[in-house]
């Protein structure tokens, strides 16, 4: 006698979540749009689901500005409105998979992390075989601490703690029966749902791949994780700028206050330095200049901090998925002396642009005593930016 088939796996599915809107990421649109190594970062997520053979469809969690971002979503994906809060975006998602038999595989993952493996679902897909959930973690590498007041507290054992990452794999029906006792419950995601029906939540190896896109700075490590630096090129922009020397007005150079005779006229604080800087920054990403973002004629930067400005110009990097590289700035002055100060001025931009000490230049010069800067009547600087953007 020949021995049965055994019985077919189960369908499977994704819900993807992509309503969010990234605030914390500082980009100029939702973090799900910015583009990783040539392609948005939802886009990651949506291939890696699209080509593995055991994924029979999903539903697209996602607002309408990144639904026409992304375009038709292939054959056998839904889309769903995203709720205020993930829960509800789960809870619509599944709304949207009612005609799914609750012994469906499913796969809840947030389209912030783009790392997603064959190799991870293919471990999910395989737990459920022999449990209604399972989730991927890390090991915790670091030591940890309780925390109160900026002080450290007692250590943590780590060894009982493990990073969860998504996706999170469930049986359908168990997925659905958690989302509806859980009206008046939260929780961040769907696995501590599951725990409080009872129901035990199996774990498979996560990978580092899955690192989340919180902040601006993640996407540089997501670059690397994902192996997109091969697809980084080299901006240089150059920045000048010039101020006249008045007498009765504080005096600001590369972030510091210097003590002097006369001050820097402008609308701002007028620190010639820092504006360089900002232009050179804002070339290399061939976007404007200092006064496009920040013009003259509005009221609004009459003596602001030209911190501001600088700040700004190193998030549009960050917000482009870009790095700066390194600063080269040059103070062109016959007075004041800017040798004993260089050092102070090369840690506060290093301190502005949440760099490296050793990635910011601060050199300092005259003129011989020709032209204005020589007959100190003004200040000027010139500054070169290096920076690593996405090739997109």
């Amino acid at each position: 006698m020949s021995e049965s088939a055994p019985p077919p796996a189960p369908r499977a599915a994704v819900i993807l979540l992509a309503g969010g809107q990234g605030i914390r990421a500082g980009f100029d649109r939702p973090k799900q749009l910015e583009r990783l190594g040539g392609k948005p970062v939802l886009q990651w997520s949506l291939d890696a689901f699209i080509a593995h053979p055991r994924i029979s469809g999903g539903v697209l969690v996602a607002n309408g500005d990144v639904m026409a971002a992304i375009g038709p979503l292939p054959e056998d994906w839904i889309s769903a409105d995203p709720g205020a809060e993930r829960q509800q975006s789960v809870g619509n998602a599944l709304a949207a998979l009612d005609e799914w038999e609750d012994g469906a595989f499913i796969l809840v993952h947030d389209a912030a992390r783009p790392g997603v493996s064959r190799e991870i679902i293919d471990r999910l897909l395989a737990a459920l075989q022999t449990a209604d959930a399972a989730i991927p973690t890390l090991p915790v590498p670091d030591t940890l601490v309780e925390q109160a007041h900026d002080e450290a507290g007692d250590v943590v054992d780590r060894s009982v703690l493990a990073r969860v990452q998504t996706p999170q794999a469930f049986r359908l029906g168990i997925l659905r029966r958690a989302h509806a006792e859980a009206v008046e419950a939260a929780a961040t995601d769907d696995a501590q749902l599951v725990r409080r029906l009872g129901v035990a939540v199996a774990t498979v190896p996560g990978d580092a791949r899955l690192h989340k896109l919180t902040y601006a700075e993640d996407m540089a490590i997501l670059s690397g994780l994902l192996g997109t630096n091969a697809m980084m090129r080299t901006a240089v922009g150059m920045g000048y700028d010039v101020h006249r020397l008045v007498a009765g007005k504080p005096l600001w150079i590369g972030g510091i206050e210097i003590e002097h005779s006369h001050g820097l006229e402008g609308h701002s604080d007028a620190d010639v330095a820092l504006h360089a800087i900002t232009d050179a920054i804002l070339g290399g990403l061939a976007d404007g200049d200092i006064g496009d973002h920040f013009p003259p004629s509005d009221p609004q930067w009459r003596g602001a901090a030209s911190h501001r400005f600088l700040a700004f110009a190193g998030e549009r990097v960050g917000a482009r998925g870009g790095r700066i590289d390194h600063i080269d700035l040059t103070i062109i002055a016959e007075a004041p002396k800017i040798g004993p100060h260089r050092a102070a001025i090369r840690a506060r931009i290093a301190e502005i642009l949440a760099l490296p000490i050793e990635r910011v230049s601060v050199k300092a010069t005259t003129t011989e005593r020709l032209g204005f800067t020589g007959r100190r009547e003004g200040i000027a600087a010139q500054a070169v930016a290096t920076l690593q953007l996405p090739e997109n």
